[in-house]
């Protein structure tokens, strides 16, 4: 069965190094801390996933009330790793990166499994790097020897998640690695919209006249 098509271009993902931004994001490594922080989860556990050959890249799903796009670096193809019963999504060629975006539902959290296979499509420990963005810059982790049932997730601060990359860091020149996705998780944050920000603005500017007007009505009682 060819699971795999192995690549022998060199591991170079331009998102391995963090943009400096005023992103922040709240990390987590328990999936039940992040469904208490989050509202109105939605899962892709990709139940029906071909595993027997590759799907065409961008690919559009749906993980409950959200639709996402995810699409594969470098113009390659997903495929299918794991099993009939339980697959997980994958790429043909180990070296390309798999990014979630063009979110629909008002995403402001992303979590999941994110771990590596092999050729075969079976589990294999190696490092895997995230790379999550917001409106306000990107961040990047890098999740060390992550099992199938290691769980990560983020959640933005400022605003709504725009992307989500999940990319395999190459062991060596020898060993090749795959980035691999279970039960991707989206959900709603409370991050407030802009249009509060300008609200609350408005109102912290009016609490300040007001207090400063105060203050010069008793300076002016003060001295007659």
């Amino acid at each position: 069965m060819n699971w795999h098509h192995l690549s022998a271009v060199a591991f170079a993902v331009t998102l391995s190094t963090p943009v400096v931004a005023r992103a922040q994001f709240v990390v987590y490594t328990n999936q039940a801390t992040f469904l208490a922080a989050v509202t109105n989860a939605g899962v892709d556990t990709f139940t029906g996933f071909n595993t027997s050959s590759s799907t065409p890249s961008p690919i559009v799903r749906t993980a409950g009330p959200y639709r996402y796009t995810a699409f594969v670096t470098n113009g390659g193809d997903f495929f299918g790793a794991g099993t009939v019963a339980n697959p997980w999504l994958s790429t043909n060629t180990a070296t390309d990166a798999i990014t979630f975006g063009s979110f629909i539902g008002g995403v402001g959290a992303v979590g999941g499994n994110f771990f590596g296979s092999n050729i075969a499509g079976a589990f294999q420990s190696g490092n895997i790097l995230v790379t999550y963005v917001d409106a306000m810059g990107a961040q990047s982790t890098t999740l060390i020897a992550p099992s199938t049932s290691s769980f990560f997730g983020v959640v933005s601060q400022r605003s709504a998640i725009t992307s989500f990359t999940v990319s395999a860091v190459q062991p060596s020149d020898t060993e090749v690695l795959w980035p691999t996705v279970d039960n991707l998780t989206l959900a709603q944050t409370t991050v407030p919209e802009p249009g509060t920000y300008a609200l609350l603005a408005t109102g912290l500017l009016a609490i300040g006249i007001t207090t400063r007007r105060k203050r010069a009505l008793v300076r002016d009682q003060a001295k007659t």
